[in-house]
């Protein structure tokens, strides 16, 4: 549902499509694909834990579906949340879900969020 993959750590909003399926394994196994694809190999790249949250309606999914493409900014790696080319976001930009200077600027926007279509 998004996603955004930054330098060190990647954020993203996913649906399980089995609720009992293994989360901890899930993530194993994106980190792992995702890292055997990369051109050099070197140091981990990943962060060793992450942060499981269920979503419970649809204003707590939008807030962390923002909060996932307003994170290159917030880590200060860009101005503009349509900057950054590792980004869910360009997707909602192209389907209309979202307008392309969304989230504003680091340094004129306190929070972006709540800003939407």
């Amino acid at each position: 549902m998004a996603v955004v993959v930054l330098p060190e750590h990647l954020h993203a909003v996913i649906r399980m499509a089995d609720p009992d399926a293994d989360y901890s394994r899930l993530w194993q196994e994106i980190k792992k694909g995702f890292s055997r694809r990369l051109p050099v190999a070197g140091p981990s790249l990943w962060q060793p834990r992450f942060w499981e949250h269920t979503i419970r309606d649809d204003d707590d999914l939008r807030a962390h579906v923002d909060y996932v493409h307003f994170n290159p900014v917030k880590h200060g790696l860009v101005r503009r949340v349509v900057d950054w080319p590792h980004s869910s976001f360009h997707r909602y930009v192209r389907t209309g879900e979202l307008d392309a200077e969304w989230g504003g600027t680091r340094a004129a926007s306190s929070s972006p969020f709540g800003e939407r279509r």
